[in-house]
């Protein structure tokens, strides 16, 4: 199994502007098109750029979240504060998160394998939590050595 850990976390904000995907579930090269898709916009309309300048933290939140029966996905940052425009503010509950550390040559390939090995490793093995939904995220920290480097943050509850 995969390296992770349990972190108490107290509960935070993530502001965010996000997408309806509308791939099937199960159509994994659907969604990551329409993911990619996503962020090249938001980091080329500079979206992105705006949602930095209210950041909390150099943090970037990659965002997925089950909301009204659709799957949706955010580009966000951790704050309290808000934009008229802004698609949504997430909100992270306290407690127990599974928290996978993970590097890559792209921010993308990062999120894309942090959210492989939590949902395709971790997650499946696990016996004393369960995620139950609610919004997860990939969280970009930084950059290092050519490497952007970051966390999957997924909320748990005790079995």
């Amino acid at each position: 199994m995969a390296n992770y850990k349990l972190e108490e976390k107290e509960s935070f904000n993530v502001l965010g502007f996000g997408t309806d995907l509308k791939s099937p579930y199960t159509d994994f090269a659907g969604i990551m098109k329409e993911k990619s898709d996503f962020w090249n916009a938001v980091q080329q309309d500079g979206r992105l750029d705006t949602l930095k300048s209210l950041a909390a933290n150099d943090y970037i939140f990659i965002v997925n979240e089950a909301v009204n029966n659709k799957m949706m996905h955010y580009a966000g940052v951790m704050t309290d504060k808000t934009l008229p425009e802004a698609t949504r503010v997430i909100e992270f509950p306290k407690g127990e998160y599974i928290v996978i550390e993970g590097e890559a040559q792209s921010t993308e390939d990062l999120a894309n394998t942090l959210t492989g090995i939590a949902f395709g490793q971790v997650l499946p093995e696990v016996t004393d939590v369960s995620y139950v939904g609610g919004p997860n995220a990939a969280v970009i920290m930084g950059e290092r050595d050519g490497l952007f480097y970051g966390e999957m943050w997924i909320p748990v509850v005790r079995n």
